[in-house]
């Protein structure tokens, strides 16, 4: 007879949540099942199901990602386009590591209308209405939006695509230039 495994809620969590983001890096939204999950992790679905309720809302949780400081809300909005620049270039394997993941689930999904409408909503929630709450002035929700797609296509021609030019060149020229692409994003002007 196998010994029992321990029970720990939070190891649990993390496992399907670990589990869940490998399958959604595999397949799009439409081919997960929530038994495939369970099934890696070996549980039962029924606990998948009590930890996070639903397929969308695990779906969801794998978009947020386990980390706490995912934003540069700290601190003085006339910062933030040297802070971005700092993000989106770092060379943290295990930060870049996930700012890719999310991006690639984000595009493996995208045919799927339920799984686009979780993104829209995560991305939302978690990114444009933050950065739009700090930046303010006019347009701040446009704005926030050109934030992000600076950091998403960045992050896309960087690391997935690995475009010579953006990973060889001087770090220095490339983080100046980054800075002003996201001083532009931020400006106000019309």
């Amino acid at each position: 007879m196998a010994p029992a495994r321990a029970r720990n809620a939070a190891a649990t969590r993390h496992s399907i949540l670990v589990a869940a983001t490998r399958r959604f890096l595999q397949d799009s939204y439409e081919c997960v099942g929530l038994r495939d999950i369970a099934g890696d992790v070996g549980v039962d679905v029924a606990l998948v199901s009590r930890y996070f309720g639903s397929k969308e809302e695990l779906f969801r949780e794998v978009l947020r990602g386990e980390r706490e400081d995912k934003l540069p809300l700290d601190g003085d909005a006339r910062d933030l386009p040297a802070r971005l620049a700092a993000i989106v270039l770092e060379t943290d394997s295990e930060n870049e590591r996930e700012h890719v993941e999310r991006l690639m689930i984000i595009l493996r999904s995208a045919s799927s209308p339920k799984a686009a409408e979780i993104v829209r909503d995560a991305l939302r929630h978690d990114i444009l209405e933050p950065f739009a709450e700090l930046i303010q002035g006019r347009n701040p929700a446009l704005r926030a939006s050109f934030i992000m797609a600076v950091f998403m296509g960045i992050t896309m021609v960087r690391t997935v695509m690995q475009v010579g030019p953006l990973c060889d060149a001087d770090r220095d020229i490339v983080r100046v230039k980054v800075k002003q692409l996201f001083e532009a994003a931020l400006s106000e002007a019309s």
